[in-house]
């Protein structure tokens, strides 16, 4: 019982983050949140992995910190592209216009 709720909950984490990137593709913000939520699934996955098998915990501190350079990169897209179009709304921006 406890081993499922174990990996239940990092899974739980992944199945909704990418429901909400599927389903919620309107705004740009909503999609990066949506990706933190992936990562931090995976994210914890890797570190039940490691923790089970008595591996070491270095990649896990390289993926946390390719997580944080993702997320950093997402919102300055997100912040120039409000400075250009005025808004986050993926159907008012035209790849052509670039």
């Amino acid at each position: 019982m406890f081993m499922l709720m174990y990996w239940g909950f990092p899974m739980f984490l992944f199945l909704i983050g990418a429901m909400m990137f599927v389903f919620n593709s309107k705004h740009l913000l909503a999609m990066l949140l949506s990706l933190e939520f992936i990562v931090l699934g995976l994210f914890m996955f890797m570190y039940i992995y490691l923790k089970i098998f008595d591996f070491e915990m270095y990649f896990s501190m390289m993926f946390l910190t390719f997580s944080v350079c993702e997320g950093a990169l997402g919102l300055s897209i997100l912040v120039s592209m409000i400075r250009t179009h005025g808004n986050d709304y993926f159907n008012s921006f035209s790849i052509l216009q670039c």
